[in-house]
């Protein structure tokens, strides 16, 4: 059996905890591990890490790389497909089950969502094995038997029983309270947006029933092109609603999609008042006066007095406050910024690059103020910036450094003043992390101000 996890969502309704280029797979929700990571080690019970293909944004390359790196898995590179821009799980699935069948010929792929919290437990495995005998003539979901009546989940209508599952009578989107209480009652299940493909009948229905998708990779010569043609397209709506050939499988395992943080809030632990918290382990704390049923994330010291049933998530840089219930909506806070341009929306105060990370620790009218964590042997880009001058001083680990024609070591407390217009570059010789503060001033400091002439980690 391979598998193909899909990497490449935002995590919008999670805001602020995840942003556009730290989306919530690649969070430390409840462990050390991400999302991504405990998705990894799934796979790795039926399929070997070569066998293991991931379909990721081009963005979150090196994301997915450390992550990996982290575990000691060794995944291929050329396993690891990176989307040009994301067009929904369909052209994702459509062209990792190319890319098993090119490399392993006609083969069974489990497809996985990397940003779900499941239970791998013995069901888990037992569920795949029966999905695997089933897919040589069906398209394969898996079906999870509901705890309550649920309205962010869809839901599916079991038919007639196969050995080792059901056909699919029907597919059902997400609904209300009182369709979701009927759907209980008859015995539908929830949508767990797992599947098992076998690769020739999976590209066989998608030129049956999204031909547009189809015929987007057949005549394209490029994966750019392709992604060009290609529709935006969910793989339930492209094809598994209108094939006759989907099955379900039931899976016994506990099962959340963390879709929101009512459903965070659902699967953390609780204290005596029904209050889930989960605060920074360095500087994040909690005191709680007469408060009940409330989920507390938050990195610093947070009170709570005389509330109920309130999602509190502060991070460094933004602070959301809603209802229990009402998390679905937090995508509209997300959408609201991205129309007006905050860069809130898509980056944290502490941003990860393949060569460290940096921690924006103030701003205002034409200055910024960051700390450079450079990983040992690693270097940013030789670059230039049109519109900023910086100002670096090295605060631990020593610093190589090109300004402009000059080369140099700074070790603690040295510094170098970089003009606008100059080319430069900053690298770590060391073995241990190297950390810069960084004082940027101009007229316009964002982060598209850059030009890059050589860079290690083949961005442009």
């Amino acid at each position: 059996m391979k598998t193909l996890i899909l990497a490449g969502g935002k995590g919008t309704r999670l805001w602020p905890l995840s942003r556009e280029l730290m989306p919530k797979q690649f969070i430390r929700i409840f462990d050390d591990e991400s999302l991504f990571q405990k998705t990894v080690k799934r796979a790795l019970l039926f399929s070997k890490p070569e066998e293991v293909f991931i379909v990721t944004n081009r963005e979150y390359k090196f994301r997915v790389s450390d992550d990996l790196d982290e575990l000691g898995v060794s995944v291929p590179e050329e396993n690891i497909l990176l989307e040009p821009v994301g067009k929904n799980t369909l052209p994702a699935i459509y062209w990792g089950i190319k890319r098993v069948e090119e490399e392993f010929g006609k083969s069974r792929v489990a497809v996985l969502p990397s940003d779900h919290l499941i239970e791998a437990n013995e069901h888990y495995r037992e569920a795949f094995e029966r999905a695997e005998k089933l897919a040589g003539k069906h398209l394969v979901t898996f079906g999870i038997i509901p705890t309550r009546p649920h309205t962010g989940y869809g839901y599916i209508k079991p038919g007639k029983k196969l050995e080792g599952g059901f056909t699919v009578e029907e597919f059902k989107e997400k609904p209300d309270l009182e369709t979701a209480k009927r759907y209980i009652e008859e015995n539908y299940l929830w949508n767990s947006g797992m599947f098992m493909f076998d690769t020739e009948l999976f590209t066989e229905e998608v030129r049956r029933h999204a031909p547009e998708v189809y015929e987007a990779f057949e005549r394209a010569e490029s994966i750019e092109e392709a992604y060009e043609l290609v529709p935006d397209l969910s793989v339930d709506y492209g094809v598994m609603e209108k094939t006759d050939k989907a099955a379900v499988v039931l899976l016994r395992a506990n099962w959340n999609d963390l879709g929101s943080f009512d459903a965070i809030y659902e699967v953390m632990e609780k204290d005596g008042n029904g209050n889930a918290l989960r605060v920074d382990g360095r500087r994040g704390e909690y005191i709680t006066v007469d408060s009940r049923g409330n989920l507390i994330m938050t990195e610093r010291l947070t009170a709570t007095v005389g509330v109920e049933d309130l999602i509190i998530i502060d991070t460094d840089d933004a602070l959301l406050v809603a209802r229990k219930g009402e998390s679905q909506k937090v995508k509209e806070v997300y959408r609201k910024l991205v129309e007006r341009g905050d860069e809130r929306a898509i980056v944290h105060r502490t941003a990860y690059r393949p060569w460290g990370s940096y921690t924006v620790l103030e701003e205002g009218d034409r200055y910024k103020i960051k700390r450079l964590t450079v990983k040992p042997g690693k270097k940013l880009s030789l670059q230039m910036h049109y519109h900023r001058s910086e100002h670096w001083v090295v605060v631990r680990g020593t610093a190589e450094v090109i300004n402009g024609d000059k080369r140099m070591l700074l070790r603690p407390g040295e510094s170098t003043f970089i003009p606008a217009g100059t080319v430069h570059r900053l690298s770590n010789p060391g073995r241990v992390p190297l950390e810069v503060i960084e004082t940027q001033i101009g007229e316009y400091l964002g982060e598209d101000d850059i030009v890059r002439f050589q860079d290690d980690f083949g961005r442009e």
